[in-house]
């Protein structure tokens, strides 16, 4: 099995340089060969999804149902790429009657894939897949809190690829920032913190790789007052307490038309106590004292607990299912990704200073609108500078879509046929017989 623990100390040149070796002779494989590999590879993981789902309850605290549901999707991920990579291509460009002008796609070399806690299955297989599939070889990185499952993934996955092609390394983030610094790696791939994020695109600009970013998220939901306020309400505590709240896209400001602000909120609070029988806990204990200081520092600064908020007594690392109002745009609560079960609300005098509000953010990863009045819906996903608009959903969409996050929120397509691109380079050649016009 092609892992290795990397510690702090050691330099991860070795397992960078056995990717390099291997590369030459996958990118020569035939690409429906390389697909048909990715196929077995999602085979075994089908085999073992049982496991896997339990790993995956085990590091990340999801309820078992939502578990297998995340490795399912993992599974799909990778048999997607595994049928689009064959079709990945060029083009022929009009040249002269006596030359072949070709654009082709080809392998970039060796990507480097840090890949999150909060959903290690789908993300891995994305990236990866891509990667595979295209040419490249591949060093990836699980978070340090996902070990059990991104192990038992490394274990399938190399498997049922050629030594060397795919290889995965543990550790904490200084192995992360190593692999990222690494001269000889071509593609640094990343699904996490915005702070990090950062860090990995200055580590690219000093050696050329390409970063293919998706960081931090802080979306907003806005709520017109043409629609129906509890429905409304249980859209947004989807959004806000679906995985605890630690979901990529999740709902992490509200603003609210004033027309509509008094239902909206006793239903969103009923909504977040109803959540809390069913709230899965946080990741650790670290991460929601982090939740817990943003919420207390949003009172301090003048907000309401509407509910939630309350550290619990015990052991773990649960949180309540939490609601603020009187919230104001300079909190930190409005201004920085809380990543847990948190729905500040700010109400607005109308839906123009919602959006004005929403779009006034340092990231630009999603965002979700709830209106009747379809110019409101034109106006505002055309206005919001973020890479998905969500109109009266907060979730969903149709297969195949693929966004590109803005600001600090990441750079390039991070999913989808897209993806594909991402992770190849094009070159121009031009065929022509000897002794022929130029």
């Amino acid at each position: 099995m092609a892992v290795t623990e990397l510690m702090p100390h050691t330099e991860p040149y070795q397992v960078v340089d056995r990717a390099e070796r291997a590369f030459p002779a996958w990118a020569a494989t035939v690409p429906a060969e390389r697909g048909a590999r990715l196929h077995r590879a999602a085979d075994a993981m089908a085999a073992r999804l049982d496991d896997l789902a339990e790993a995956n309850h085990a590091d990340t605290g999801r309820p078992r149902d939502e578990a297998r549901a995340s490795v399912e999707a993992g599974i799909g991920t990778l048999r997607q790429y595994a049928e689009l990579g064959p079709l990945h291509r060029g083009r022929a460009l009009q040249g002269g009657w006596n030359a072949t002008d070709l654009m082709i796609p080809q392998p970039r070399g060796v990507v480097v894939a840090l890949t999150p806690w909060n959903d290690p299955v789908p993300v891995a297989c994305g990236l990866l897949g891509a990667a595979l599939v295209t040419g490249n070889t591949a060093v990836h990185k699980p978070s340090e809190r996902a070990c059990r499952t991104g192990a038992l993934l490394a274990e399938l996955l190399a498997e049922a690829l050629p030594e060397d092609v795919v290889q995965t390394v543990f550790g904490a983030g200084e192995v992360g920032a190593a692999l990222a610094a690494n001269p000889h790696v071509a593609v640094v791939a990343h699904v996490g913190s915005t702070h990090t994020g950062r860090s990995i695109a200055m580590a690219a600009a000093a050696t050329g790789a390409k970063a293919l970013l998706e960081n931090g998220g802080n979306d907003a939901a806005i709520v017109d007052c043409d629609v129906d306020p509890a429905w409304a309400a249980a859209q947004v505590a989807l959004g806000a307490y679906a995985n605890g709240g630690q979901v990529c896209t999740s709902v992490e400001r509200v603003f609210v038309h004033q027309d509509v602000a008094a239902p909206f909120l006793d239903a969103l609070v009923k909504e977040a106590e109803r959540w809390n029988d069913t709230l899965c806990p946080l990741v650790d204990a670290n991460h929601r004292a982090g939740v817990h200081r943003q919420v207390t520092d949003a009172v301090s600064a003048g907000a309401t607990l509407a509910t939630g908020g309350t550290l619990p007594s015990g052991a773990g690392s649960w949180y309540p299912a939490t609601v603020l109002t009187d919230c104001t745009p300079v909190m930190s609560v409005m201004t920085e990704e809380t990543f847990g079960p948190v729905a500040p609300v700010m109400v607005v005098p109308d839906f123009a200073e919602g959006l004005a509000l929403a779009a006034e953010d340092r990231h630009g990863l999603a965002a979700s609108v709830f209106t009747a009045d379809m110019a409101n819906a034109q106006r505002a996903w055309r206005t919001l500078d973020v890479g998905t608009v969500k109109v009266n959903a907060v979730f969903g969409g149709a297969p195949g879509g693929a966004a590109q996050p803005r600001r600090l929120s990441g750079t390039g397509f991070g999913y989808g046929p897209e993806l594909l691109d991402e992770m190849t380079t094009t070159k121009v050649v031009h065929l022509s017989p000897p002794g022929g016009a130029p």
